[in-house]
């Protein structure tokens, strides 16, 4: 105990760099889990690479190329001269309908599971009748033969078998690539039949069965965009610009529907050139494997300075109330297994559901700690007393991990209880004449 006292201060001391000495092995923790997480990202991409990757329907777009003349200047002479250019029109349908399936499965890559999918997307909508006698009048001739129908896709990997296009009641093949890069960079084409005298609706329809990975999403290009999306995987996440009407989800499965108008996003119906990018519109859906073990074990490990702090200030506590003395190589012992315990979750939760790996890495951790208090204190009392704090502070933050919502509130409210149970049990203490008092508390 005299020893205590008279280094007290160099005490205090000791034990806070012991405590920021243990954040340099807890920060490198911080980057096994970083990069857990890249060889988890790598390993996805593994698997996209054969079955396909995150997938976006965008289109179909009518595209026809014309021509007009512009004006030239010669810098030399400064004669004027008539050049024919050649542009394209890019015209969106007045009507999408999407009527998509989708079949996830679970693939693993040595301990990572990735979520791959069968999709089933029919495809239908309208064109109204063209206009083009303004844009005719002012001196652009159109290539109607030269029309085609584009339809983007994100990875023409993962098309399944050859695709058909109903196009006015004529079967056309869509060939592969698209017709110019104005719109979207990857997908398919047809070269469709379109005459400026025609006063009907061009109604078109095709079939695409598409593997993908993750994600599946859609443009809402249509005037008017519907999109009806069904599936029996049980943990979507809508995302993107558009969240569903209407959805329902239970053990089942899962039903999403999307109703688009053009007003709701930012591009016309019709456009020259490459003025417009409709990507930036996609919505759709994130099939989400409901357990990230990594994101949880970030999240579990910011508070490893409260869980090392709190214990040892219990330690010095103990040493003060009950005369005992603890050497700083066992508080550095403590310590490291507090750091340990995150190596445990971080490796276990990679074979079994966080949830278990987080029980059975604190049970081992609490019991190895609390086995060491009772040899080095001989006080039964004492490593019951350990063992129910740590037991409590693991319970603590095991129920804000899984309150992703309440996280901070209830953080902020358990660390002012902490800390106020602290100033209780402390209130008595004289800190200027300690070697003169026994305090009790």
């Amino acid at each position: 105990m005299s020893k205590i006292k008279n280094n007290l201060y160099f005490k205090i001391g000791g034990i806070v760099l012991i405590a920021l000495l243990l954040l340099i092995p807890t920060g490198m923790i911080k980057s096994i889990i970083y990069e857990r997480e890249q060889t988890q990202r790598e390993a996805i991409d593994e698997v996209s690479e054969k079955w396909g990757g995150e997938q976006t329907l965008q289109g179909p777009v009518l595209t026809i190329p014309y021509t007009r003349y512009v004006k030239e200047v010669d810098k030399a002479s400064g004669k004027e001269t008539l050049v024919q250019i050649t542009e394209r029109l890019h015209v969106l349908p007045s009507k999408l309908n999407v009527q998509a399936s989708v079949n996830p499965d679970r693939r693993h890559r040595g301990v990572y599971e990735i979520v791959v999918y069968k999709s089933v997307l029919h495809v239908s909508g309208e064109f109204t009748k063209l206009d083009f006698k303004d844009l005719e009048s002012k001196g652009h001739t159109f290539k109607f033969n030269e029309a085609t129908l584009d339809a983007g896709i994100g990875d023409l990997r993962g098309i399944e078998k050859q695709i058909n296009l109903n196009w006015d009641g004529q079967k056309i093949g869509f060939n592969p690539g698209v017709s110019n890069q104005d719109v979207f960079y990857t997908g398919i084409n047809a070269k469709v039949a379109i005459s400026p005298t025609d006063d009907h609706l061009y109604r078109f329809s095709f079939d695409v069965e598409l593997n993908g990975s993750q994600q599946l999403f859609f443009t809402p290009v249509g005037k008017e965009t519907d999109v009806v999306l069904n599936s029996d995987w049980q943990t979507p996440k809508f995302t993107g610009s558009f969240l569903p009407d209407q959805h329902t989800t239970d053990k089942n499965g899962f039903k999403a529907h999307w109703n688009v108008l053009n007003l709701n996003r930012n591009y016309p119906q019709s456009w020259t050139g490459s003025s417009y990018k409709i990507y930036d519109s996609a919505f759709g859906v994130d099939l989400k494997i409901p357990v990230d073990n990594y994101q949880k074990s970030h999240r579990t490990i910011h508070y490893a300075l409260l869980f090392i702090g709190l214990t040892f200030l219990v330690f010095f506590f103990i040493e003060i109330f009950q005369s005992s003395g603890i050497h700083p190589i066992q508080y550095i012992l403590v310590g490291i297994a507090l750091v340990v315990f995150y190596t445990l979750l971080l490796s276990i939760s990679e074979h079994i559901q966080f949830n278990s790996a987080f029980l059975l890495s604190a049970l081992a951790t609490v019991i190895l700690i609390s086995t060491y208090v009772r040899a080095i204190l001989r006080s039964l009392k004492m490593s019951l007393f350990i063992a129910g704090l740590l037991s409590m502070l693991y319970i603590f933050i095991f129920v804000i991990i899984q309150l992703e919502d309440l996280a901070l509130l209830i953080g902020s409210i358990g660390v002012f209880i902490i800390l106020g149970l602290v100033m209780y049990f402390s209130r008595k203490i004289d800190w200027y004449n300690l070697n003169q008092q026994n305090p009790e508390a």
